[in-house]
């Protein structure tokens, strides 16, 4: 055993007895960006949100003055939603499965830094507004279309391996950790992995095929896929590791194969 698990191995059997947790709060969008510290007994097995909950009971800062409870999105508690996302200690990632001893045997530290995501609108501290992530879903029509005129008999056949591979891109929360940790994402330069994704999801589906080229040409707009970087950051911090590299590469062969011979379906 090395020093710096000897270390680690101290801090998990002599755990601190108080937490801090420094929040960037902000009254309303807009509003100028303000720090608070809060501190609450340390106990086992605790997550984010369950501190949260704790502040929210008794919102005292750590130096005794009265303020009011953090605001942060959740629902489901189980990595499921995408709703409680945030930046924790520098690293954006889901509220209701980051453990708070997980964070302290990191850092070494008894102290857990809370930020709202900055790729999108700061609604009030901890909570942002996540349109922009629907819309850009709207522009590539991520979705299935049935009118009625569809056989609505037994479903198309879809190999195993086709399968497999649309599930692993279905689990996608939209929580927004990609486009946090992306540098081309922004409001209007880039419409992310997140979409591209879920382009490629629909297009693989044999009925979702009949409408790929309304989702490539989604993709061929001014915020494009054409905008990607390939940083691949985004494969670093997706909770459910969803190969988003992969569904940019596949994506963009299938709309250069449709630029160059996407006339003959005419």
């Amino acid at each position: 055993m090395n020093q710096t698990e000897t270390h680690h191995k101290q801090k998990l059997t002599d755990p601190p007895k108080t937490i801090k947790f420094k929040i960037q709060r902000r009254e309303k969008e807009g509003a100028d960006a303000r720090w608070e510290t809060f501190e609450i007994p340390y106990r086992r097995n605790l997550n984010v949100i369950s501190a949260l909950m704790e502040i929210r009971k008794n919102p005292v800062t750590a130096e005794g003055k009265e303020t009011t409870p953090p605001v942060w999105d959740m629902s489901c508690l189980e990595q499921v939603c995408g709703i409680c996302t945030m930046v924790i200690n520098g690293r954006v990632r889901q509220s209701c499965s980051a453990l708070v001893d997980d964070l302290l045997l990191a850092t070494g530290g008894n102290i857990v830094t809370l930020q709202p995501m900055t790729k999108f609108p700061n609604v009030r501290d901890l909570k942002v507004d996540r349109t922009r992530m629907f819309d850009h879903l709207k522009q590539v029509s991520a979705w299935i279309d049935l009118d009625g005129t569809y056989d609505l008999g037994p479903g198309p056949h879809i190999s195993s391996e086709v399968a497999h591979e649309r599930y692993v891109y279905s689990r996608c929360m939209t929580c927004g950790c990609c486009l946090e940790a992306c540098p081309q994402y922004s409001e209007d330069q880039y419409i992310g992995p997140q979409a591209i994704a879920q382009a490629r999801l629909f297009n693989m589906h044999p009925v979702g095929k009949t409408e790929m080229d309304e989702r490539l040409n989604g993709l061929m707009e001014e915020n494009g896929i054409a905008n990607c970087g390939n940083a691949q950051n985004c494969l670093q911090v997706c909770p459910m590791s969803i190969p988003l590299p992969r569904a940019i590469y596949e994506t963009n062969r299938d709309i250069t194969v449709n630029s160059l011979f996407g006339w003959l379906k005419k």
